[in-house]
């Protein structure tokens, strides 16, 4: 039995190197149909560091209005292999002051963690980060001190968030120029 189970394996890898090796993922396959199918603003521009490689990409967010007007964030997406039952992995790049992005770059948005649901797509993921960016969260916050400030003083809160986006410092911390 054993002996037929390892004949067979080998048949399939014999077979798999004359076919070229490499079997597309599911997860592949659905990120490749999400972005051929991406309908996006021009506020967002979405790069691809390896055209070769769907499942790694930024994305660059100049928001238009609200408090972070015409600042560029840029997030890394990673996809991994267990897209589309589990959700892309968001990381702001850039040092932000925003209720809803913390000093490290994690992103508090509800289609990240408990309303994912694999009828979503990379496209309202993209679409709900900028959200963040027009809307701001304060409650439901990972940066603690903007999202008290934001709901007790949102013109303090819109001083503060324009300072950090022109590299400027806000409560001890050095935010990245983004305009």
């Amino acid at each position: 039995m054993l002996k037929l189970m390892a004949m067979k394996q080998k048949q399939q890898a014999d077979a798999g190197a004359v076919s070229g090796g490499s079997k597309t993922s599911a997860a592949k396959l659905r990120a490749q149909k999400d972005i051929t199918e991406l309908e996006l603003p021009k506020t967002i521009k979405v790069n691809f560091p390896d055209p070769n490689n769907v499942m790694e990409f930024t994305v660059n967010i100049t928001p238009d209005e609200g408090f972070y007007k015409n600042g560029t964030f840029c997030f890394s997406f990673v996809v991994d292999e267990r897209f589309p039952h589990e959700p892309p992995k968001v990381k702001c790049k850039n040092k932000v002051y925003h209720p809803n992005i913390d000093l490290e770059g994690n992103v508090c948005l509800n289609i990240l963690r408990e309303d994912w649901k694999p009828v979503l797509n990379l496209n309202s993921v993209i679409i709900g980060v900028q959200l963040l960016f027009l809307e701001p969260n304060p409650t439901d916050p990972l940066n603690k001190e903007a999202a008290k400030e934001l709901m007790s003083d949102k013109s303090l809160f819109a001083r503060n968030a324009a300072s950090a986006m022109r590299g400027g410092l806000v409560h001890n911390e050095y935010f990245d120029r983004v305009l």
